[in-house]
């Protein structure tokens, strides 16, 4: 009989442990990598649908990585095509809540730009895409291509 009890409570044990080592990882806050390789398409979209997905969630840990034509909206100066809605003011808005932007180097070198051609709001990455795989395989970043 105390060898049951003792296995019972064994088990109760480990039980509460895996319960409250899944709470704790439920505690930690969402990770989200947006990929924007488009700006046309993606631009106004993507941040709008990073907007809302704060002020739903505000403790997200959100990175944008632009890579291509993604990068366009990171450009000093740039607008949205169709509404002529200027990118930096939304930009800075979500970087004062704590978004990262960053840019494919590789598209720098690609279509020749610079850096100095950029928002201060841009960081910059040696390979969008390989960045994009390691936030996901490495640091289990959600993905969303909006």
């Amino acid at each position: 009989m105390k060898l049951l009890t003792r296995q019972f409570f064994s088990a109760a044990v480990l039980i509460a442990t895996l319960c409250l080592g899944s709470n704790v990882a439920l505690a930690d806050p969402t990770k989200v990598v947006y990929h924007i390789d488009d700006a046309a398409s993606q631009g106004l979209k993507g941040l709008r649908n990073i907007r809302n997905h704060l002020d739903v969630s505000p403790q997200t840990k959100i990175i944008v990585v632009t890579h291509a034509n993604g990068v366009d909206i990171l450009m000093d100066g740039a607008k949205d095509a169709k509404s002529g809605t200027e990118y930096a003011p939304l930009v800075g808005a979500l970087k004062s809540r704590g978004v990262r932007f960053e840019v494919c180097e590789i598209t720098l070198r690609n279509r020749s730009l610079k850096k100095e051609q950029f928002t201060l709001d841009a960081e910059f990455t040696p390979s969008g895409v390989v960045r994009i795989a390691d936030l996901q395989y490495k640091d289990r970043y959600a993905y969303i291509r909006p």
